[in-house]
């Protein structure tokens, strides 16, 4: 008898803030497949309000009580970082429309251009209107984020949002 082939999965992503959209597919995705590596990527065409590390710090926090779940940081291209790992799949979280067709259209170039199989997994409905764009514009507008992420993460993304606005402005915690 030969042994099955362990099933590796990469959830890629800035995470930019992390949010409980976010983790609502990982957590989801983790019972899909053997592994799941959450890749945190730094996207060139935008402006991280978080940096890298501690994106990567962060999540590993809040998924502390995933076994099969795993963070890495990576930079280049995903399909790349997908082989180095050891996945043949790509997770995606899907919210809308919008996400389709551009995430479609990602897909089939993954798969072409790759090899790489993407599986799409629909956000829980309360989670379909969360973005960490919008929730970095809210937070450096002062609004209150905490229910649109996890708790590790909330001090972060007010820590870097004072840092970005400066020390004339404040930003209000609320809980």
């Amino acid at each position: 008898m030969t042994e099955k082939a362990k099933k590796i999965a990469m959830f890629p992503g800035t995470f930019d803030p992390i949010t409980n959209g976010h983790l609502d597919v990982i957590r989801r995705g983790s019972g899909l497949f053997d592994e799941l590596v959450v890749a945190v990527g730094d996207n060139p065409e935008k402006v991280a309000l978080i940096d890298q590390q501690e994106r990567a710090g962060i999540i590993r926090q809040v998924l502390g009580d995933l076994p099969n779940v795993r963070v890495e940081t990576y930079s280049g291209l995903t399909t790349d970082f997908a082989r180095e790992i050891g996945a043949s799949v790509i997770l995606r979280g899907i919210r809308n429309s919008s996400d389709l067709q551009f995430e479609f259209q990602v897909a089939l170039t993954n798969r072409a251009a790759a090899g790489v199989e993407t599986v799409f997994v629909l956000t829980s409905t309360e989670f379909a209107f969360t973005s960490s764009r919008l929730i970095k514009q809210i937070a450096q507008m002062g609004g209150d984020v905490s229910s649109m992420v996890p708790p590790q993460a909330l001090t972060h993304i007010l820590d870097a949002c004072r840092k970005h606005t400066g020390p004339d402005e404040t930003l209000h915690e609320t809980q």
